[in-house]
Parts: C-alpha cells; sequence; structure tokens
C-alpha cells in the first residue's frame, strides 16, 4: 500500500469516526423527538431553532460537571472501561460499506472480525461494575456479562447462516450477493427470515436497548453498571451506547436488507450503463444506505417506547430455551439448503 492510500485511509477513517460522533447527537434528538411524539408531549423546544441545540448542551453539562470517582475504586480500571467501550464502538465502524467499494478495511473475514468485536465489548461494561467497588455496578456488570454472552451464541448463528448463502466472510460480497431479484427479493431477509429476526433481536439484547436494558435497571439497579460514573466518563458510556445503536442499524441492513444496494439497481443500470461505477452512483447508494439505516434507527426507538422492560429470568429464559435453538437448527437447515441448491446446479 503507497503512502497515498494510506493518508487516504487514514482521511477516511477520521471523517467515519466523526460521523459516528455526530450521528449519535442527532440520535439523542431523534429519540427525544419520537418518545415525545408518542408520550404526546412537546419535547426539547429551548435550546436552538425546535430544540436542535439541546444534544450539544448535554455535551457542554458533561464536560463542566465533576468528575467524582469513588474512594475504593480501582482507578485505572474505572478510567479505562468507557474508553474501551467508545474505542470498541468507533472500531466496528470501519468494517461497514457505505458503497460499492467504499470501506475503511474490506478484510475477508469481516463478519470474525465483527463477532470478535462485539465480544470484547462487553469487557467494558463488566470493568466499569467491577472497578466502582460497589454493589449496584457490580450486579449491573455481571448481568451485562450474561446477557451478552447468551445473545452472542445466536447472533453468531444467525450471521453464520448468512455467510452460508453468500459463501464468504467479506461484507462487500456479502451485499453484493444480495443483487439478485432486482436487489429486493434476493435480500437475506426474503431468503432467510428467521435468521434476520433473530439478529434483530440479539442487536437489542447487545446493545443494551429496552426491553433489553437489564444492566442498567433503573428501579433494581439505581443506573447498573455506570451508578458510580460522573461528567464525561458518564457521558462516553451514553456516546457508546448510541454509536452501538446505530451501528447495529447498519449491520441489520447490510446483512440482512441488500447494504448500500438501490432497491431494481440492476434495472436502473440497464436504462443507465453510464451509471456503472460512477460517483453518482456512489452517491446514490450512500443514500439509499442511509434512508434504510435511519428506518431501523427509528424502529429501536419505537420498540424502547412500546414493549416494558423484561424480567431477568424471561430475558435468559428468551435466550437459551427459544432464541439459541431455533438459530442453531436454522443454520443447519440454511447449510443443508445451500449444498442441496450447489448438487443441483442452482
Amino acid at each position: 500500500m503507497s503512502l497515498y492510500e494510506v493518508f487516504l485511509t487514514g482521511l477516511f477513517a477520521f471523517l467515519v469516526i466523526n460521523a459516528m460522533l455526530l450521528s449519535a447527537s442527532l440520535l439523542v434528538y431523534a429519540e427525544r423527538r419520537v418518545s415525545a411524539f408518542m408520550q404526546n408531549r412537546p419535547g426539547p423546544n429551548r435550546v436552538g431553532p425546535l430544540g436542535l441545540f439541546q444534544p450539544f448542551a448535554d455535551v457542554l453539562k458533561f464536560m463542566l460537571k465533576e468528575d467524582v470517582q469513588p474512594a475504593q475504586s480501582n482507578k485505572f480500571i474505572h478510567a479505562m472501561a468507557p474508553v474501551l467501550m467508545v474505542v470498541i464502538a468507533m472500531t466496528t465502524a470501519a468494517l461497514i460499506p457505505f458503497a460499492e467499494g467504499v470501506v475503511v478495511a474490506d478484510v475477508s473475514v469481516g463478519v470474525v472480525m465483527l463477532l470478535a468485536l462485539t465480544s470484547i465489548s462487553v469487557y467494558g461494561v463488566t470493568l466499569a461494575g467491577w472497578s466502582s467497588n460497589s454493589k449496584f455496578p457490580l450486579l449491573g456488570g455481571l448481568r451485562s456479562a450474561a446477557q451478552m454472552v447468551s445473545y452472542e451464541l445466536s447472533m453468531g448463528l444467525a450471521v453464520i447462516s448468512v455467510a452460508l448463502i453468500a459463501g464468504s466472510l467479506n461484507f462487500m460480497t456479502i451485499v453484493e450477493d444480495q443483487a439478485s431479484g432486482q436487489a429486493l427479493l434476493g435480500w437475506n431477509m426474503v431468503r432467510n427470515p428467521i435468521g434476520g429476526l433473530i439478529f434483530i433481536v440479539t442487536a437489542f439484547a447487545e446493545t443494551n436497548r429496552a426491553p433489553f436494558d437489564l444492566p442498567e435497571a433503573e428501579e433494581e439497579l439505581v443506573g447498573g453498571y455506570h451508578t458510580e460514573y460522573s461528567g464525561m466518563k458518564f457521558g462516553m458510556f451514553f456516546l457508546a451506547e448510541y454509536v452501538n445503536w446505530f451501528i447495529a442499524s447498519f449491520f441489520i441492513v447490510t446483512l440482512f436488507f441488500g447494504g448500500y444496494l438501490i432497491p431494481f439497481q440492476p434495472l436502473l443500470l440497464d436504462l443507465a450503463p453510464a451509471l456503472e461505477g460512477s460517483a453518482l452512483l456512489a452517491v446514490l447508494q450512500f443514500v439509499s444506505l442511509m434512508l434504510k439505516v435511519s428506518f431501523f434507527a427509528f424502529v429501536f426507538i419505537w420498540v424502547r417506547w412500546t414493549f416494558p422492560r423484561f424480567k431477568y429470568n424471561q430475558l435468559m429464559n428468551v435466550g437459551w430455551k427459544y432464541l439459541l435453538p431455533i438459530a442453531l437448527a436454522n443454520a443447519i437447515l440454511v447449510a443443508l439448503g445451500v449444498m442441496a441448491f450447489d448438487a443441483i446446479g442452482l
């Protein structure tokens, strides 16, 4: 790789990271607006026009608040836990294909890397709870560890079923494999609906979003794993949660809803062959991706303000008694289906 290519990759990574930071602010505003609409109240309307500057006021508040650490906490780990959460969230964004050929890290084992990074993220929450040396954060950290391990198994099997269909672990290849059926009927959600539903449910659990937000259940654990955090450290947990939610929406779309592919893209390219490989096509693909991602970001908000939180025994029952056996059976059926189609030459 030449120095110029390294510079371009670094610049693109810088732009992606800043876009993710800005997206967290936009999602905070969107969540407040949507939840206010659902509850028939005004929502943010004081800071800036239509309350648009409210997220930036929140950031300023976090920066100015005193950073308090418990006297008996492990100071180093207590400080590093929120940093770990944010770094992992930002690293995962490098795997997202934004348009044809537009990705920070086009690795051949992208699916494995995604599963590895989501597995590491549990350490941030668990270490935050343990290092606080307080019972409520510790319980929140342990809950998070149990929840993430339980649902990662089902998520991994759902992703494996997609990799089996595409015959690749590369995200760009997985997206291009969904171009059949005018980039609509070829979606993995059409070909593998059970895997898609399992992945969406486990994405809620992995991002600690309601109704799976047991690690921070206010009425049981005060604030959960981040009870002993304040100031910008608490803000970093807040940032990581919203970035993870946004990235989860990206991967739902990438794996099951055609990613950056424009619906009827093959027909569009037949009608306008000059678009093939052009910058205009890349822009249209990016817009298509963002519209799909925005819809699923809205679904995350919609579900949070619609369904009550699970009890912990219900959470474990759903993960181990229902999702895992169904995900395992689905992965086996998909593998057998792929073998059968290959055998008959389809």
